[in-house]
């Protein structure tokens, strides 16, 4: 059985410890990780900043997007083999796995062409004074990726922050660390020189923790939930450095009278049931016009029966969920809905020959939903959606945005006004009308409001996060 270890200055090196990782497929042991802690995380800080301070450092804007193009191919090399890895390291079916890897060489394909193209400005001033602002990296950033989609958010996270000259330390989450471990193999094998590229698994409260409160660390992202986010927020205050965070949602599909059901329908069902739900974006309510809500659950329902869940290899609709603890977490939703009498409008179901010991869950919806009901409010994180009344315009906005959360929101109407007046008013970061996602949108910035986090990730917005703009100020007379 494999023990991988952490790769930190260009070196892998082990940690006293280790973690099981498990098959959420079948619940059996996979292979062993490092258990890093502070110690390693100051190593990779430390192996960072001199980085910075010598050959990573000194490489100009397009030798640095040159290297990020070069790690974009070698992903796509390796495609199949790393698509076998996340399918088995996060449970997900085989054809998401390698739509998961195309997404992630995107990224750095992406912020390798965007690397020389961040451009200051010069700035009218006084006379006799020539002004002018550039982008400087923070130095070492640190990223804390969540287990959903780990191939995905290291491209998001960390390819804007290399594109932009800094060096990177990455902590993926420890039940699904194995492909960014595969990562680093391919960063070392693209030229990355020592020390720009540092991952170090382990435990969320000891290498996440340590990392989000390093004093070394000038930038901070993070993924994952709003009660560790908070966390992560409040050890890098101690430093006074800025983080980007995205914490989840309670994400509306907003389906009027005039909407195309067969359209709206198929992306609503598929919005909420990929990765097996467990996708922050994912659109867990969908409020429903009263005078079509019966036809258009129905239509919701029929999309939910033709669902099957199996294993990752199986390469069904949906995979298990990633583990143990997020199965209970989901049939605690589902049981409070049994038990406040919420009728389940239609279940998906098991494909044949699924392994035993797997975490799996049938995906679920579950109709007249009160607006401020538990499940309604709150991010199950799985295959569960809400259906939901409402009267009219204004009573659709007031429920979408009656949740902590701001992070997608989908609108299916033929209104062209209507679209544009809830786009305005919808209280989120991302708002899509007439479709949902935009198959992943590398270039579309993306983050949330209100509970649902700051800062942008994607597209070129990206970028700016993870540069210190810098003004520079020349009295020539």
């Amino acid at each position: 059985m494999d023990v991988h270890q952490n790769f930190i200055d260009g070196r892998w090196t082990p940690s006293r410890e280790t973690v099981a990782v498990l098959n959420p497929s079948d619940g059996a042991k996979m292979a062993e990780i490092a258990r890093g802690g502070a110690a390693e995380i100051d190593a990779a800080v430390a192996a960072g900043h001199a980085a910075m301070n010598g050959e990573w450092g000194k490489l100009d804007a397009v030798s640095r997007g040159r290297l990020l193009m070069k790690f974009a191919e070698l992903i796509r090399r390796d495609s199949e083999k790393l698509a076998k890895l996340e399918s088995e390291d996060v449970g997900k079916p085989m054809t998401l796995a390698r739509n998961d890897v195309a997404v992630c060489a995107r990224y750095f394909e992406y912020y390798g062409a965007a690397a020389d193209k961040v451009h200051g400005d010069t700035i009218p001033f006084q006379n006799g004074f020539s002004v002018m602002t550039f982008y400087e990296p923070h130095g070492v950033t640190g990223h804390i990726v969540p287990w959903n989609y780990p191939l995905q958010m290291t491209g998001r996270s960390v390819a804007p922050s290399l594109a932009m000259g800094n060096a990177i330390v990455l902590k993926p989450a420890e039940d699904t660390s194995l492909t960014a471990l595969a990562l680093a193999r391919l960063a070392e094998e693209a030229g990355f020189p020592a020390g720009a590229f540092n991952v170090v698994t382990g435990l969320g409260e000891e290498a996440g923790a340590a990392l989000a409160a390093h004093p070394g660390i000038g930038h901070v992202s993070f993924t994952g939930s709003r009660e560790v986010g908070v966390l992560v927020q409040t050890a890098a205050a101690k430093n006074t450095i800025p983080v980007t965070l995205e914490l989840g949602g309670k994400s509306p599909q907003v389906v009027f009278a005039d909407a195309d059901f067969a359209a709206a329908g198929t992306t609503i069902v598929r919005g909420i049931t990929q990765n097996a739900g467990q996708t922050c974006s994912a659109g867990s309510r969908v409020l429903i016009e009263d005078s079509v809500y019966d036809e258009f659950a129905g239509v919701l329902a029929e999309g939910f029966r033709a669902l099957r869940v199996g294993s990752g290899s199986q390469d069904l609709d949906l995979g298990p969920v990633v583990n143990a603890t997020q199965k209970a977490r989901i049939e605690r939703y589902l049981d409070i809905a049994r038990r406040d009498n919420l009728p389940i409008l239609a279940e998906g179901s098991f494909g044949t020959n699924v392994p035993e010991g797997g975490y799996y869950v049938k995906p679920t919806l579950i109709g007249d939903v009160p607006p401020d009901h538990v499940l309604a409010q709150e991010e199950i994180f799985g295959p569960v959606l809400v259906a939901i009344r409402f009267k009219d315009e204004e009573d659709a906005i007031r429920i979408a945005n009656g949740t902590p959360y701001g992070l997608a929101a989908g609108v299916w109407t033929s209104d062209l006004g209507r679209s544009m007046r809830l786009s305005h008013k919808i209280q989120s970061g991302q708002v899509f009308v007439n479709n949902y996602g935009a198959g992943g949108g590398v270039e579309l910035p993306f983050g949330g409001m209100k509970g649902s986090g700051h800062g942008r990730e994607k597209g070129f917005e990206a970028l700016y996060a993870f540069g210190a703009l810098k003004t520079i100020t020349i009295k020539h007379g």
